[in-house]
């Protein structure tokens, strides 16, 4: 993955507006009134300034080569934020959130979210974490070394509130959500501790059944990008936040590009787990992060339903026939067919699995299998695939 701009390269921001107010001779105005951009103000006796200065029309031949510095200085892709405003109120799936100030101490529960935080540059405010799929992203490998780990998998209600949080983020409702089983945010807001819940699981999604839900309307990767605006905005991060959904957009359009002549009819299946080898599969429907990294491709989904993750027979599968199966790669061991190697043997001597073309003639794509839940990752996962299908002569 491509970092966003570092933390130690961001002073550079400051000197540079700092040597622009002094060499355009930026002085301070009580009219400055903001352009869209909040970038620069204007008044009745100035032409231009920024925030909280004004720039004289003699200032210009002066201003105009600091603009043309700052452009050779500040790195390609930068993205200019304002600060939170604090208290802060934030709508976030049916609940009201307010922060009189950014959080220090946070649990979060969720391998996507914590990797989002993570990726803002905040893993000195994280105090715990808990279920983990696979390894954090190789560049914080240090850093989550030096974060407790309260679980890899279901944290208790106790251990969560031990660690004197004063934010909970949680990737899924099914740990904490309405019938959560680690609690209810109204158990954590009881105790002051306000709950975040990741967009991507409750904003068109049904999970008052339990388990994985369903998906009332289709997952977009917006969903993801309002996740980290909104931890940017209520860590006071905006800039940061700002940089890391302009890169990954930039990557989704990239990984899309490479597909422009996908071979008409190509399908696909996403084989997640089994709970038992010798009973269905849970494979990927329509709406889910798999759906949406098919439908940007191209590729057409086999498995026609808008719960989560199903569970559909390989006799099933086998008569859709998909062009290319992708079988999720985790650390978690669960059940038996989380381990991809187990997919694998299970493909090759099934009596069913084994006679698919895609099987026979090696389109077995391995995909990380937070890749194909609504997690940061799932820009890899679009990666990944795209890849495939030029390696496998589908596309070009």
């Amino acid at each position: 993955m491509t970092a966003p701009i570092s933390r130690a390269a961001r002073p550079r921001h400051s000197l540079v507006v700092r040597w622009l107010r002094e060499a355009a001779g930026l002085r301070r105005s009580s009219n400055d009134t903001p352009f869209p951009s909040g970038l620069l103000f204007y008044n009745k006796t100035s032409i231009a300034s920024t925030k909280g200065f004004s720039v004289s029309a003699t200032a210009f031949p002066r201003l105009a080569a600091g603009l043309a510095l700052a452009a050779f200085l500040l790195p390609a892709g930068n993205v200019w934020a304002a600060q939170t405003a604090y208290p802060l109120r934030l709508e976030n799936c049916g609940h009201t959130l307010t922060f009189s100030k950014a959080p220090e101490r946070a649990v979060s529960i969720g391998q996507s979210t914590t990797e989002i935080l993570y990726l803002l540059g905040l893993a000195d405010k994280v105090a715990g974490t808990a279920l983990w799929v696979g390894p954090v992203l190789p560049e914080f490998a240090a850093a989550n070394a030096k974060v407790k780990r309260l679980a890899d998998n279901d944290p208790s209600f106790e251990s969560v509130v031990a660690e004197r949080p004063d934010l909970v983020t949680t990737q899924f409702e099914w740990q904490v959500g309405p019938q959560g089983v680690v609690a209810t945010p109204e158990q954590f807001e009881e105790l002051g501790i306000p709950v975040y819940t990741s967009p991507a699981d409750c904003e068109g999604k049904d999970n008052s059944a339990g388990g994985d839900g369903t998906r009332t309307r289709t997952f977009t990767l917006d969903l993801v990008y309002r996740e980290i605006e909104d931890l940017a905005r209520i860590f006071d991060r905006e800039d940061r936040g700002a940089e890391l959904v302009a890169d990954l957009k930039a990557r989704e359009a990239a990984a899309k590009a490479k597909i422009t002549n996908l071979r008409p009819g190509t399908s696909a299946v996403f084989w997640f787990s089994s709970a038992e080898l010798d009973i269905d599969p849970y494979v990927a429907g329509q709406s889910g992060a798999p759906g949406y990294i098919m439908s940007r491709l191209g590729v057409r989904n086999i498995i026609d339903s808008q719960e989560e993750w199903p569970t559909v027979g390989w006799e099933t599968i086998a008569r859709a026939d998909p062009t290319v199966i992708v079988a999720g790669a985790m650390d978690r061991r669960r059940f038996p067919a989380d381990d991809v190697a187990v997919k694998r043997q299970f493909l090759a001597e099934d009596p069913v699995a084994s006679l698919m073309p895609a099987v026979r003639e090696g389109r077995v794509v391995e995909m990380d299998a937070q890749a194909m839940n609504p997690t940061i990752r799932t820009i890899d996962g679009i990666e990944v695939l795209a890849d495939a299908l030029e390696k496998a002569g589908l596309a070009r």
